[in-house]
């Protein structure tokens, strides 16, 4: 490949690669925001987290469609297509991100201003979306910095937001337990193969 062809690709992959990890900042933006809207039961702006997903979506089309003619251009060498197999990665991750704020946001107007609300579920709730907020910064910075240990560093905390997670399950069972206890009379406990000592 001539010189000029290589440069050319290179700051084209570099231009991918900032708009993939600012894809990334978008995710931040939208956790805080369907964060607040939780926590504060705030149906405008949840409004607000739905509408602001076709940035999201935009960004990954737009990454996507960068990616594919850069490869339709021109041959990159193994490490350059390393890149860009992760970045076509990394953006239908933050793609789906984005999306799972939208459900979240999407629950609010239907519950209303006043939902019944079990607080510890909510707590375990926003538990998580503060651990995932702080995952996709790090995740964002340790692709930046082609940071190995940092990546790895990852797993700590993903498994902090699974037992999260596992708690919240666990206290839906607990409920399904008294339903049994009240049509039935007799308490017993659910066997679930999926529950996992802490």
């Amino acid at each position: 490949m001539p010189e000029s062809h290589r440069q050319h690709f290179q700051d084209e992959l570099h231009r991918l690669e900032e708009q993939t990890l600012g894809a990334l900042d978008l995710v931040v933006t939208t956790l805080d925001r369907t964060l607040e809207a939780l926590e504060h039961h705030d149906i405008e702006l949840a409004a607000i987290v739905v509408a602001d997903d076709d940035r999201i979506d935009g960004r990954f089309l737009e990454v996507h469609q960068g990616v594919l003619s850069l490869l339709a251009l021109q041959a990159p060498v193994a490490s350059d297509l390393r890149v860009v197999a992760a970045l076509l990665h990394v953006i239908k991750h933050a793609e789906r991100m984005g999306d799972q704020c939208v459900n979240i946001a999407k629950i609010l107007p239907i519950v209303g201003h006043d939902p019944p609300v079990n607080q510890e579920i909510l707590g375990r709730i926003e538990q998580m979306g503060v651990l995932a907020r702080s995952e996709v910064s790090q995740s964002k910075q340790a692709f930046a910095l082609r940071d190995v240990a940092l990546a790895e560093d990852l797993v700590r905390q993903d498994e902090q937001i699974n037992r999260l997670n596992r708690e919240c399950f666990h206290l839906a069972v607990d409920v399904g337990e008294q339903v049994a206890f009240v049509v039935t009379g007799l308490f017993r406990e659910f066997s679930d193969a999926s529950r996992v000592s802490p």
